[in-house]
């Protein structure tokens, strides 16, 4: 995005990638939808402040807005008595990737958010963060790593996939 880029004219663009990561997070479109329009809202009021690349911004507010959503949802449903469905397992897989981005640092966490969950190619993950190439690569290598580890630690089971897909 250049620099003398109006909100209005963003807007289209950045409220799709902050759907795509809040529906990765969250599987469900309309918790997706609120938690885009709050990160656009919050961008809305920084916007000169985001200095003409907005997207690693918005990427990580939705992302943060989502995992705290998602939380508060796992909090209720565990208060409640109803047995577990494959819609909580889903749930409770989407909280350790939750909780293993959130281990991330700063940079990686972004770096992944955006080339894997957001679906970007390094270009333009290099481009929306004020990077090059090369140092995209490096973090989406040391963030997958990490995030293996932190998978791995918490259920050897299910790292393997991850290990599988990464």
């Amino acid at each position: 995005m250049g620099e003398a880029v109006r909100f209005e004219e963003a807007f289209p663009e950045l409220y799709r990638l902050a759907y795509r990561v809040s529906f990765r997070v969250l599987g469900d479109r309309g918790d997706a939808e609120d938690v885009a329009q709050e990160a656009l809202a919050r961008t809305h009021l920084r916007w000169m402040r985001l200095e003409g690349r907005p997207e690693g911004w918005v990427v990580t507010v939705a992302t943060n807005l989502a995992i705290d959503r998602h939380r508060r949802r796992r909090r209720s449903i565990s208060l409640g008595t109803e047995p577990l469905t494959l819609v909580d397992v889903h749930q409770t897989e989407r909280i350790d990737l939750a909780r293993a981005l959130r281990r991330l640092p700063r940079r990686q966490r972004e770096v992944v958010v955006l080339r894997y969950l957001a679906d970007r190619s390094e270009a333009d993950v290099a481009e929306a963060l004020g990077v090059s190439a090369g140092s995209v690569k490096s973090h989406a290598s040391r963030g997958l790593a990490a995030l293996r580890h932190h998978l791995d630690a918490g259920d050897p089971k299910g790292a393997a996939d991850v290990r599988a897909s990464g």
